[in-house]
């Protein structure tokens, strides 16, 4: 178990936020936490959380199990099965909170970097003197991974409005991120959002080159979603997880990101992943704060709801789908400690 110089002086500093125990023990009383995720790098902060004894030293006896899909870990919240969910805030999420679906996020999972991120809009190559802006892109084919509502679309969304242009201004269309390469090289398609390693690979060919990066800076994806019951009936527990999460995101920061601890902890929860393939991947962003970035939040489902991809015209209150409390109290924890 690691129990950190942090976690001895918040021990004592937490009064009665936490019980107090002996500061070189667990606190106590513990706490039961049951957590469902999908298996992506994006949710380090769990991982390291876990393995590196920090859940533990809080308190903590937290039950994580894998799911296949966000999909699942909202039925398993639905059902009480489980406290939290590792998920993508996707449109289904946004119309199940319209129609009142009682989760809410109470901490982010990784950011996209700020800059040099992996994902961007390629253009394909014999077009680049024909288009040079994004306003060029009006009646082009332009292609997602993704159907309606997806991940994909948002972000073409976001470089399209850069052109003034919408989602409807071009001919989308869904292919799946490993057959772009070819549909550049074929001239099925004349534009793409497109990610690591495969934007790479269609530049490599010759097929298509950049031509709108760093789309979504800092933007969260996925997030730590609670039920409702977690977060209203056992708020201690609730803080104890974003205190949890923060002491983490603060062992990840530069060189440390992929110390051989941090390694070990993705490697535990990212099945047939490889040391060498999560060092060379897509970077990612953990906030050693901690905070829910709502501007960003607020836009996707703005961005969702003005392409009509939402069930609801009006748009949603933020406040009724997001608790920033716990994180809020984490953070002060921490700067309190640090005085």
């Amino acid at each position: 178990m690691r129990v950190s110089s942090m976690i001895i002086v918040l021990a004592l500093i937490a009064g009665g936020a936490l019980a107090q125990g002996d500061a070189a023990a667990p606190l106590e009383p513990r706490e039961t936490v049951r957590i469902a995720y999908v298996p992506i790098t994006k949710f380090g902060t769990l991982y390291v959380a876990a393995e590196r004894g920090i859940f533990d030293a809080y308190g903590l006896d937290v039950q994580i199990v894998r799911v296949a899909s966000g999909t699942e870990a909202i039925a398993f919240l639905e059902q009480g099965q489980i406290d939290v969910g590792g998920i993508a805030i996707v449109v289904s999420l946004w119309n199940g909170w319209a129609q009142g679906l009682d989760l809410r996020v109470i901490a982010p999972g990784g950011l996209e970097p700020f800059e040099g991120s992996p994902t961007k809009l390629m253009l394909r190559s014999d077009l680049v003197d024909e288009i040079t802006t994004i306003a060029d892109l009006r009646g082009r084919t332009v292609a997602v991974a993704g159907g309606p509502g997806s991940g994909g679309e948002y972000l073409a969304a976001k470089a399209l409005e850069r052109g003034g242009l919408t989602i409807f201004d071009v001919n989308l269309v869904n292919v799946g991120n490993p057959d772009m390469p070819l549909s550049f090289e074929s001239g099925a398609i004349d534009a793409g959002i497109l990610g690591a390693p495969f934007a790479e690979q269609a530049e490599a060919g010759g097929f298509a080159v950049p031509f709108a990066e760093d789309l979504t800076p800092g933007l969260m994806t996925v997030a730590f979603v609670g039920s409702g019951r977690f977060v209203e009936e056992r708020p201690e527990a609730a803080r104890r997880f974003a205190l949890s999460l923060v002491e983490a995101a603060r062992l990840m920061q530069g060189d440390e990101m992929f110390s051989e601890q941090n390694l070990d902890a993705f490697l535990s929860y990212l099945p047939g992943t490889t040391g060498e393939a999560l060092q060379s991947g897509a970077p990612v962003v953990f906030d050693p704060d901690q905070r829910i970035p709502l501007d960003g939040l607020a836009d996707v489902e703005r961005v969702h709801r003005e392409n009509g991809r939402t069930a609801y015209e009006m748009p949603i209150d933020l406040d009724e789908v997001v608790e920033t409390s716990f994180i809020d109290w984490a953070r002060q924890q921490m700067e309190a400690a640090a005085d």
